[in-house]
């Protein structure tokens, strides 16, 4: 099952049976909305905070990927969940209505595939039957707790991103029906020295180039292998620094389609989103509604997708530390029948 120095092969293909994408009303206005499950027309959900709303997020996503594979909770042997609150608030008071045994995670944009590359492992190895894989986020609970309340109005420079409103989730099984999850590989913390939260695609940026080129070399593939490697939420930024160091790197990323979530799931034009879109639902939402959506009418035969996460909280940026990065890569086949 280990191939290489940080990677997984998952000789036992276990299949995304199904999976769920529900996002807020500014995601909805974007180029994906069609690819999305629900589209919410309130931020507050009904709830009387952010926080409250984002939970309601995740548990609402979580029941409905069961209710699309055709279970019942009591079916899901393990959740694994985590989100960007402090800690993992709206993954954890949702695994408690859930109820079902839950591994909390934080790798904070990354964990949409860190989840999915750890309930894969349980899937492949005979762990579980079924596995639940799933993260979060919220707009405004993102922005009070990292940088100012949405209240406040203040202004942001062009590198900064917006944090998507969104749950995504995904039940894993050992066999049955969907693309499989062939491989993955799971990052190392790369720390370039930034220090600017309203910078996250720059600070996250070496971390996916790190773990694109470490899977590469692990499987002994050629980037032309797959379809499309897309990263979780560098956005223009990011997107731009990665491929300068691709080139760098002599790394032949042209050999693929390569494109980032953050810069899919909004419109440029039409919305207000400084460098583009980012936050743990981000590659969540794009991967299992619009990525998936196309492996099913076969637009897509093989993907990498690359979760992005920047390991920072509001008191060590406030003591200037650094933000150390990092970036899971899972690969996801269509199986010919």
């Amino acid at each position: 099952m280990l191939k290489g120095h940080q990677s997984w092969v998952f000789e036992n293909k276990p299949r995304i049976i199904s999976t769920s994408t529900i996002v807020g009303p500014f995601e909805g206005q974007g180029p994906l909305a069609k690819d999305f499950d629900i589209v919410h027309g309130d931020l507050y959900l009904g709830q009387d905070s952010w926080e409250k709303a984002e939970k309601t997020l995740i548990e609402e996503s979580c029941k409905l990927a069961i209710e699309h594979a055709g279970l019942t909770k009591e079916d899901i042997q393990f959740h694994f969940g985590g989100d960007l609150m402090n800690q993992i608030i709206s993954s954890s008071f949702a695994a408690r209505t859930l109820s079902i045994p839950y591994f909390g995670l934080f790798g904070a944009c990354s964990t949409s595939m860190e989840s999915l590359a750890l309930a894969a492992l349980v899937a492949n190895s005979g762990g579980a039957n079924y596995v639940l894989a799933g993260t979060c986020s919220h707009n405004a609970s993102a922005e009070k707790q990292f940088r100012y309340p949405t209240e406040y109005g203040s202004q942001k420079p062009p590198t900064a991103q917006y944090t998507v409103t969104g749950a995504g989730a995904a039940v894993v099984a050992g066999s049955g029906d969907g693309p499989a999850i062939t491989s993955a590989t799971i990052g190392r913390v790369v720390d370039m020295g930034i220090s600017d939260p309203f910078n996250m695609g720059a600070a996250m940026a070496p971390a996916a180039v790190d773990t694109i080129q470490a899977h590469f070399r692990d499987m002994q593939l050629e980037p032309g292998y797959y379809d499309l490697i897309v990263t979780g939420d560098l956005s223009k930024v990011g997107y731009a620094i990665a491929n300068e160091l691709f080139k760098k790197h002599n790394f032949p990323i042209e050999q693929t389609t390569y494109q980032d979530c953050g810069m899919l799931i909004y419109d440029y034009e039409k919305q207000n989103v400084q460098a583009g879109g980012s936050g743990c639902a981000c590659s969540a939402v794009v991967t299992y509604g619009h990525l998936l959506r196309r492996m099913r009418r076969g637009e897509l035969r093989r993907i990498l997708v690359v979760a992005t996460g920047a390991l920072l909280s509001p008191l060590s940026s406030q003591q200037k530390e650094t933000i150390p990065c990092i970036a899971h890569a899972v690969a996801i086949e269509r199986q010919e029948s």
